[in-house]
């Protein structure tokens, strides 16, 4: 309601304005105009008191420099007319794309404090059900198991989510990665193994290169890309729970791909879903997990790497995650391997 109000009120008062610009412009030629007829009809009468003809007049140096002088002024009133309307249309630009940003900025942050509070609310709703269970109930040994392994997940997703919101504040902190080369494709196989236990409903599908090289990277900040893109291809991916890891090598670039077969992202959406807390939809009708931090993590870590990241759709159907490295070249001699920019 309020931001309807505020573009309501930024298009009356651009109208105004431009309203208002138009007409002193109106009203200066116009003024000038009648200055120029009023001093053109007295140097008439001057001259023809020295003399000269009324056919010879139009033709005579005074009034060609008269007339020059008011085509100048003309001109001179229509440029600063267009001069002053596109500085006030550019100024009424940047304030309004400032406005929506704080609007949309606003709506973010109260999405974010929105899902952050659900997102702390159930896990720990469920850690509590557990303690419960475990002292007011005598429970066979398959319960205390079960029961036990609920209460680590969300142990595991607190962790997660307290791992995003510091790992957010470092990536806005100018935060000095630690760099160490890195077996890309062993590190994803790792992580595949406890992603396939902790969704055992999803099938990874990995098509993992074997000529990838290690590369030089932040080992944890690499690890939370790859978490952060696989959770959110198991929040999106539909009734296909099927998802697909790809790593392959062209040249000089690491390319890591994460695929999935879910609803898709729509183009306008695209280039959004990186910004910090933002998420698509309204978060009070939303059943998807999530803070808004996951992407923007990935994105921040990606270019601290000197990559870049593209969104793009799956085909048939979903959404393709898309990352590029730049690798350092190698040459090996002997038995050892060199590495330099």
């Amino acid at each position: 309601m309020k931001s309807t109000k505020t573009r309501f009120f930024v298009i009356f008062v651009t109208i105004y304005v431009v309203a208002a610009l138009c007409w002193w412009a109106y009203l200066l030629y116009d003024k000038t105009e009648e200055a120029y007829k009023g001093q053109v009809g007295i140097l008439k009468k001057e001259l023809e008191e020295k003399g000269v003809k009324e056919a010879d007049f139009y033709t005579s140096k005074e009034f060609l420099k008269m007339r020059k002088k008011y085509r100048l002024q003309s001109q001179m009133i229509l440029g600063e007319a267009i001069v002053f309307l596109f500085i006030l249309m550019g100024g009424i630009w940047v304030v309004t794309r400032g406005l929506r940003r704080e609007v949309a900025l606003a709506r973010q942050q109260r999405n974010f404090l929105l899902s952050i509070t659900h997102e702390l609310k159930s896990p720990l709703a469920g850690i509590r059900l557990v303690l419960e269970t475990f002292i007011k109930r005598n429970l066979t040994k398959e319960q205390l198991t079960k029961l036990s392994n609920n209460g680590l997940q969300d142990v595991d997703r607190l962790s997660q989510l307290v791992d995003n919101l510091l790992m957010a504040a470092k990536v806005e902190n100018e935060y000095e990665w630690f760099r160490e080369f890195v077996d890309l494709k062993e590190m994803i196989q790792e992580l595949l193994v406890g992603l396939r236990q902790k969704y055992p409903e999803f099938s990874f599908e990995e098509k993992l290169a074997d000529n990838i090289q290690p590369v030089k990277m932040d080992r944890a900040g690499v690890t939370s890309v790859i978490l952060n893109l696989v959770e959110n291809a198991v929040k999106y991916a539909g009734e296909k729970k099927e998802i697909t890891l790809s790593l392959s090598q062209k040249r000089f670039r690491i390319f890591f791909e994460v695929a999935d077969c879910g609803l898709g992202i729509a183009d306008e959406e695209k280039e959004k879903v990186f910004e910090k807390f933002y998420r698509v939809g309204n978060e009070d009708r939303r059943k998807t997990k999530g803070t808004g931090l996951g992407l923007f993590i990935v994105r921040e870590i990606v270019r601290a790497h000197n990559g870049q990241i593209f969104v793009k759709d799956n085909k048939p159907e979903g959404t393709k995650f898309i990352i590029w490295l730049p690798k350092k070249r190698t040459f090996e001699q002997g038995s050892s391997t060199f590495f330099w920019e």
